[in-house]
């Protein structure tokens, strides 16, 4: 089975998670797991600090943002159409997301208005043919005549591809499926990059001690412990999610009085889509302040990655902590339950990255083993095409030797051939024809005239001339 190239590269972690899971989007991201957003806006905070009421804005409609999938306006067409059925949307939000992963919501497609069941046979067909292009495409690189569309089609998961014109229920079913495969994975995939990068780094570091003297890498190595200690040379960082990190938040960014928190107001405040959800990018807003303790930018001690992978940390922490549905999508009740458990005034220290490294010593191990196999199959690669140049070389040397070989050769024929023609000259009388050797120090033969059947000797020329004038 070929595997097509032209997959789209996901967007960064930030976009491609918070999108995906808001119920911002008319509740259809617990569908699809595809969510539109709003941008981040500071919440005016009224005069009276005592009591906090959420302010009320007249929301702007939801602007589409693309997953990073490749399938991404496909979803995004069907998920437009499929919302404005009114009999789809209500069953939408009374279906629970575990029931809508089983595929239960697919089957409501029967029911779907026929305006709507037509749009998305002509979605459906469109992306089929967005497909097939592509797929020609690639063949026409590759190269190939005979291409088997609908062999190809089959690594498309998304979509049924035995019915390429109509939009039917196992469709709906496999679009749902494939956006959860492909979403609930992306954390994993991350954290196993960052790893690799982790790892990758410290290689490189090791590597660049190897070239340097012995004083040059003590001075290195100690160089490297300050920067370490500087890092680690911070304010304490609050357990995410607990009592006092929310409080530092209600002082710090929303400007009010510690000693008066409310969970239920703090909630209203940082819904800032007001869909009376927190979805992943609200509750990683929550963590800046702890990660501008531990991360300045343009600081050689402190790297953004490791920011990044610090800010997903406590995120999938909360989430495994406060989502007890597993909706990816925090609500007030699940809020404020977790407001009430003891962990949450009472909470363990948290293990940044430098307490907690992404890598073991066996990874690392590992790892180093996996570039020196790498590095040596680079090695044998270049020294077969290396073999290969001289082998090349060589049997260029050999067909210019007998190119060479093939012109002296051709050469020499043409001076046997010359030296033939000048032995003998033929002249011809009517239809007679007599050979004159030339003689030694003759320049050209005596003609033979009209009347004549022997040519005069040498020395006869001239007065053979002036007898026939």
């Amino acid at each position: 089975m070929q595997t097509i190239i032209f997959r789209q590269l996901r967007l960064d972690e930030k976009q491609l998670l918070k999108m995906f899971w808001s119920k911002a989007y008319c509740h259809c991201a617990a569908v699809f797991f595809l969510s539109l957003w709003f941008s981040v806006r500071a919440v005016p905070i009224s005069v009276d600090k005592t009591k906090v009421e959420p302010p009320e804005e007249k929301l702007e409609a939801p602007q589409s943002v693309d997953t990073g999938l490749h399938y991404d306006r496909y979803l995004r067409e069907v998920i437009d159409f499929l919302e404005k059925d009114q009999h789809f949307r209500e069953k939408l939000h009374n279906t629970d997301m575990e029931d809508i992963k089983l595929g239960k919501l697919a089957k409501e497609l029967d029911f779907v208005g026929h305006n709507v069941r037509t749009k998305l046979d002509e979605l459906k067909r469109q992306e089929v043919n967005r497909l097939r292009m592509l797929i020609k495409t690639k063949q026409d690189v590759e190269g190939g005549n005979d291409i088997n569309h609908m062999a190809l089609l089959q690594q498309f998961e998304y979509m049924n591809h035995m019915n390429p014109h109509t939009f039917e229920v196992e469709d709906l079913d496999k679009l749902i499926k494939s956006a959860t495969s492909d979403l609930e994975n992306y954390d994993k995939e991350h954290h196993e990059e960052f790893k690799r990068y982790e790892m990758m780094k410290e290689h490189e570091r090791k590597e660049h001690l190897k070239n340097l003297d012995e004083e040059q890498r003590k001075e290195e190595e100690q160089r490297y412990e300050e920067l370490k200690k500087k890092h680690a040379d911070h304010p304490k960082i609050n357990h995410p999610g607990s009592q006092d990190q929310l409080k530092e938040v209600w002082k710090d960014a929303d400007g009010l009085d510690p000693n008066e928190f409310d969970p239920k107001t703090f909630f209203k405040l940082h819904d800032t889509n007001g869909d009376g959800y927190l979805d992943e990018q609200e509750l990683e807003a929550l963590f800046t302040k702890e990660l501008d303790k531990m991360y300045r930018p343009n600081q050689e001690e402190d790297d953004m990655t490791e920011m990044e992978e610090e800010r997903l940390r406590m995120r999938e922490h909360v989430m495994n902590e406060v989502d007890t549905n597993r909706d990816r999508l925090v609500s007030l009740d699940e809020f404020l339950i977790s407001t009430n458990k003891k962990e949450f005034a009472e909470p363990e220290s948290w293990e940044t990255l430098e307490q907690a490294p992404a890598y073991t010593d066996e990874d690392m191990k590992m790892f180093e083993e996996q570039l020196a196999q790498e590095e040596s199959n680079i090695k044998q690669k270049n020294t077969e095409l290396h073999q290969q140049k001289e082998e090349l070389e060589r049997q260029q040397k050999e067909l210019d030797s007998q190119k060479a070989k093939l012109q002296q050769a051709v050469e020499q024929m043409q001076i046997i051939k010359s030296e033939k023609t000048n032995d003998a000259v033929v002249y011809g009388d009517g239809g007679a024809t007599v050979a004159m050797p030339v003689l030694p120090g003759d320049t050209q033969p005596l003609p033979v005239l009209p009347g004549d059947t022997q040519p005069l000797p040498p020395g006869h020329q001239q007065d053979s001339l002036l007898a026939h004038s």
